[in-house]
């Protein structure tokens, strides 16, 4: 059978990392653009992807692509889909879009008539028409359109890939897992020495890095009841859904799943509440005999041995009084650094590139990556 083409939809600055991910799942013609990746291989290949894929943030298989001058044109094209070759009348639905560089402005309009096209198909052919569920749908349909092109998708992933579903408590301004899995693939921790988190917060860097030191599939995450609908992926409500082929995907990637590491991982937190939080999910996670957490100042911090990593996300600031104090803390933080992790490598992860000049310490690298809306760097130090 020939290839089938999908894309994965990534932050922007991670598209580099996304595509070498699928490399290492033997996808084929994979090419990086602007908010993710595209790739060819087989349903086989889509499975496993959103098994295993850390970084991304879903994944879509086009099934049409046409252009759209107008919100009628739109509807029409939609409408000539056989929307019953992939969907029944019982499975609700929902529509996602996107609109850029096109006469059609509003994205919410854009889906609202794609909505339309699809239930007046049904209602047309059957007299009946399939229910509308915006939270939870049983089939997500995504709508990308730019410079009065539409590009339509079923969206094979359900909900967003960083809902592992081991983070049901956060502190204040978490990172998503996705972006978490992304400062762990640009630290490449060997899995020896010491993976050391010291504002660990609700704990999600480390509990990524700990997933992708054991070689746990973030996927396995949502498969703990495979006749709950909730833990399940889009492409299981799909018409062919091969239920044989996906259980040995799960059944692979659960024996490949390593028993021991040489390294340890390490998060600290000043907050009590935090070390509690960040405790809970690592036990969620599976990983609570894997992760040990402590309350600790990060000013306090002084690793033992010479070998492994630091990695943090430090707080941005917002208000005037809080970048004061953020300022001696950035600068206290580098002491820190300089004095006591000779031998370590740290990773700083900021929002504010004006705070991070307070580190003292000449950066060896600089990765530009994006919380959100905000521009943030990923600051590498080598501490000799």
């Amino acid at each position: 059978m020939p290839n089938t083409h999908f894309f994965a939809t990534a932050a922007k600055g991670t598209e580099p990392i996304v595509a070498k991910e699928l490399e290492c799942l033997h996808a084929q013609n994979i090419r990086a653009t602007t908010g993710g990746v595209h790739f060819e291989g087989s349903m086989e290949t889509l499975y496993r992807a959103n098994l295993w894929l850390r970084t991304a943030n879903r994944l879509l298989m086009p099934i049409a692509e046409f252009p759209c001058p107008t919100p009628q044109a739109l509807y029409e094209h939609v409408r000539q889909i056989r929307w019953n070759d992939w969907m029944t009348l019982r499975q609700t639905l929902a529509v996602d879009c996107n609109c850029r560089d096109s006469r059609i402005t509003h994205s919410r309009y854009a889906a609202l008539k794609i909505k339309d096209a699809i239930v007046d198909q049904f209602r047309a052919r059957t007299s009946r028409r399939p229910n509308v569920d915006l939270r939870r749908p049983d089939f997500r349909i995504n709508a990308h359109i730019t410079k009065d092109r539409c590009v339509l998708s079923l969206d094979a992933s359900g909900d967003r890939l960083h809902l592992r579903s081991y983070r049901r408590q956060a502190t204040e301004a978490p990172l998503r897992e996705t972006l978490a899995a992304t400062i762990v693939e640009l630290v490449g921790w060997d899995n020896e020495g010491m993976f050391i988190d010291p504002m660990c917060g609700s704990g999600t860097i480390i509990i990524e890095a700990a997933l992708k030191a054991i070689n746990y599939a973030p996927g396995l995450l949502r498969c703990g009841d495979a006749s709950s609908r909730e833990s399940s992926f889009g492409f299981q409500r799909w018409p062919g859904f091969d239920r044989k082929l996906w259980g040995r995907l799960i059944a692979e990637a659960r024996d490949s799943i390593r028993e021991k590491i040489p390294g340890r991982l390490l998060g600290y937190d000043i907050s009590r509440e935090a070390i509690q939080i960040a405790s809970q999910n690592a036990k969620m996670a599976g990983l609570e005999k894997r992760i040990r957490f402590e309350r600790g100042n990060v000013l306090n911090l002084y690793p033992r041995g010479n070998r492994g990593v630091i990695v943090c996300n430090l707080p941005y600031g917002e208000r005037t009084g809080e970048l004061e104090e953020l300022k001696s803390l950035y600068k206290s933080f580098g002491d820190v650094l300089k004095q006591r992790c000779t031998g370590y490598t740290a990773y700083l992860f900021t929002g504010n590139l004006k705070l991070a000049k307070f580190i003292g310490l000449r950066t060896a690298r600089r990765f530009t990556l994006y919380n959100g809306p905000i521009e943030c760097r990923l600051l590498k130090y080598e501490l000799f």
